[in-house]
């Protein structure tokens, strides 16, 4: 591996630093170059690709919002004897402290961005006489992806929609019980599918939802800060409802207090927050349940249960 390293990425030097990190999905390595020091994801899967793909579009469409720090990727790397690695920077990082406020400003900016973008727009085509506005990224007017992206490493069906409804309906909600049933065959499970999609609708009954650029995976364990601001990581990215976001994030060990007042300072709670926060928490109950196994099963169906009341 590292002789291919060396080529794909000009280094006469790549020298293992002893840094070394990774989860339940990829393992990582840091190495010296002759250009500074990079993190190297590893994953041996046959969906290693597609992921790592997924993961450096994320970050390069996070970077261009210049909202909140994450690593720079640099390259995705086929391994000759199978698998694939993700090269990207390095950063010296610790677990986040010092910056739960700023990261709670941060996020809510990133979430802000493309509806910014979309007011921008709007406010030109009003204005008689102006240029044309100059940004490194485009608008975007629906929900979804250019590319697919992992949650883990399943891949997330990411088909431009109109409709967020629709779309976390479809693309996230149902590919995950589809997987369920090919899986379990979970006759309750079903049920409650048949029952739910029906009432998903009257979640979102008040106000216009605008597509925003979400990190996707936001829980504590891909969350850190540097010297100088806070830091995401293994983004699953897509354009979907700001709320999402905080789905995962109340799931395995929560964030500060002043994470969510920062945050929703820029971002107010809306009505009905609290029942589509359970919704969105559906989702990755589903999607560790297709990870990890039946020790998921129970709170699927509480959430079900409790959506349906």
């Amino acid at each position: 591996m590292e002789a291919k390293l060396k080529t794909e990425l000009g280094t006469a030097m790549l020298r293992s630093t002893g840094h070394s990190g990774g989860g339940c999905i990829s393992e990582g390595q840091s190495y010296d170059t002759d250009t500074g020091r990079v993190f190297v994801k590893k994953n041996h899967k046959s969906e290693a690709k597609l992921m790592f793909d997924g993961e450096l579009a994320s970050l390069e469409a996070i970077l261009k919002t210049n909202t909140v720090k994450v690593p720079k990727p640099v390259k995705v790397i086929e391994l000759d004897k199978g698998g694939c690695v993700f090269v990207m920077e390095h950063l010296d990082m610790k677990g986040l402290s010092k910056y739960s406020k700023c990261m709670g400003e941060q996020l809510a900016d990133l979430h802000l961005h493309n509806k910014r973008q979309l007011e921008k727009i709007q406010k030109e085509q009003q204005t008689v006489g102006k240029g044309s506005i100059q940004s490194d990224m485009a608008a975007v007017e629906q929900f979804g992806f250019s590319v697919p992206t992992c949650c883990g490493y399943l891949p997330q069906e990411n088909e431009w929609q109109d409709d967020w409804v629709t779309f976390y309906s479809t693309h996230r909600l149902q590919h995950q019980l589809n997987m369920v049933e090919k899986s379990y065959g979970d006759r309750e499970v079903g049920q409650l599918w048949s029952e739910l999609q029906l009432k998903i609708p009257q979640f979102f009954t008040d106000g216009q939802i605008v597509p925003a650029l979400l990190h996707g995976d936001l829980w504590t364990g891909n969350v850190a800060e540097c010297v100088e601001s806070p830091v995401i990581f293994d983004p699953a990215s897509f354009y979907g409802h700001s709320e999402y976001e905080l789905g995962i994030a109340g799931m395995f060990g929560n964030f500060s207090s002043s994470f969510y007042s920062a945050y929703h300072e820029k971002i107010p709670q809306a009505p009905g927050f609290a029942k589509r926060n359970q919704l969105y928490q559906l989702f990755h109950y589903l999607n560790h349940w297709n990870h990890f196994g039946g020790g998921y099963r129970g709170s699927s169906v509480r959430i079900m249960k409790d959506l349906l009341k």
